[in-house]
């Protein structure tokens, strides 16, 4: 198959499904072109040794990537993101004409926008698309407070069942995704296929930790509205209290990171601390040195059928699980036997859970952790997700020869 790749991110941005995903369909025999923007998240400003220009072409591990202009922006400004996402669309519709026709196009979202250029190629050009649903629009955007116009956000839900009923077929990441999509589009052709780790985290082999003066805690990955991580502000703010000897360590960016920093120092809680960003190939340190790993999202309808990308993560880790989130993703953490699910946005829930794994013997914690690191080698891993894929793209690629 010739497959198009197309999504805003792509690397040197940190992006699990970009150039390992594009490397690892061209060795299964397929030849793949990429069509993204330049690089800018997750800091909104673009990377060195690069200049926004109408067009860049570049080679990266021998694929062949094309870059489309966009305006760089990822903070709180909803007027920001929206230039972002709508410049990208705009630029990657008018390069699609220039790449050479594929067999098949693989979509990867959000931001939904994105899907034009594949709309545009199968009414010009009749090439079929795959999308790929990370996030469900225009719920995620209700629901994370980005944008709360009621005529714009149903001007987004009009535009996403428009690029769901032309879509030779659906890919979501959780069960409750593909329910949601079938009943707002009957008859539309959804998959399941569960995210992967990123290849360096699921390549690292943690030593077992080893007895602190303190339970180390660790939150990964971006803070933001969705992930309501005040409610660990005030879970430390007890714990200390109680003189438990506990420590969150949140580790990231995000449009409420320097908030919740402020709100901790002015609580004068040395029981959290902040790091910055950084490579999954680097953060083998602070998960060597970590007890158990946090997954928290706000308790909304929408993130009961999610699974945040960070699950699959943990579980590659082996490290136990303390899940703040309903539904979907405590039901895969319970069916690895890999951690403990409290209630989202309760900070007396993660207390109590954070207790409870604190109570337990380091083999019983341990046991926990190596039983997720099986379930992720026999449900999750990449070349688990690439076979699915592959398998979905084929399938949308030979039905449009038929």
């Amino acid at each position: 198959m010739r497959i198009l790749i197309l999504t805003q991110w792509f690397q040197p941005e940190p992006h699990f499904k970009g150039l390992p995903l594009a490397v690892a369909l061209r060795e299964r025999g397929h030849e793949v072109e990429v069509l993204t923007g330049f690089p800018n998240y997750p800091g909104g400003r673009v990377y060195d040794g690069y200049r926004i220009r109408a067009i860049r072409r570049e080679w990266m591990d021998g694929i062949r990537v094309t870059r489309g202009a966009l305006y760089p922006s990822h903070d709180r400004s909803a007027l920001r993101r929206i230039l972002n996402y709508a410049s990208f669309a705009v630029s990657s519709t008018l390069l699609a004409l220039t790449v050479r026709r594929p067999d098949v196009v693989y979509v990867y979202t959000p931001p939904m926008t994105a899907a034009a250029a594949a709309v545009l190629l199968r009414l010009v050009r009749r090439v079929p698309f795959v999308i790929d649903v990370q996030d469900l629009w225009p719920e995620t955007l209700a629901a994370t407070g980005m944008v709360n116009n009621g005529r714009l956000l149903r001007l987004v839900g009009g535009w996403t069942d428009f690029v769901f009923r032309r879509a030779a077929r659906i890919v979501v990441l959780s069960p409750g995704f593909a329910a949601r999509i079938s009943s707002r589009i009957p008859g539309a052709q959804v998959t399941v296929v569960p995210n992967w780790a990123p290849d360096d985290i699921a390549a690292l082999s943690l030593p077992a930790t080893a007895a602190g003066e303190r339970f180390e805690i660790l939150f990964a990955g971006n803070m933001g509205k969705a992930q309501a991580l005040d409610t660990v502000i005030r879970a430390a703010r007890r714990l200390r209290d109680e003189g438990v000897a506990a420590r969150f360590t949140l580790i990231g960016g995000g449009v409420d990171a320097d908030a919740l920093r402020a709100e901790a120092e002015a609580e004068g809680l040395d029981t959290i601390r902040f790091l910055p960003p950084r490579h999954p190939r680097d953060m083998g340190a602070v998960f060597a040195e970590a007890d158990a790993l946090l997954v928290h999202l706000r308790d909304d309808p929408l993130f009961a059928i999610t699974i945040p990308s960070k699950t699959q993560a943990y579980l590659a880790v082996g490290r136990p699980i303390l899940m703040g989130v309903r539904g979907d993703a405590a039901a895969m953490v319970a069916a690895a036997g890999a951690g403990i699910a409290f209630e989202p946005e309760s900070s007396d829930a993660m207390v109590a859970a954070v207790r409870s794994l604190m109570a337990m013997p380091p083999a019983a914690r341990a046991a926990m952790g190596e039983a997720g690191r099986r379930y992720y080698d026999a449900h999750l891993s990449f070349d688990h997700g690439v076979d699915a894929l592959t398998a979905v793209l084929s399938d949308a690629a030979r039905l449009n020869r038929r």
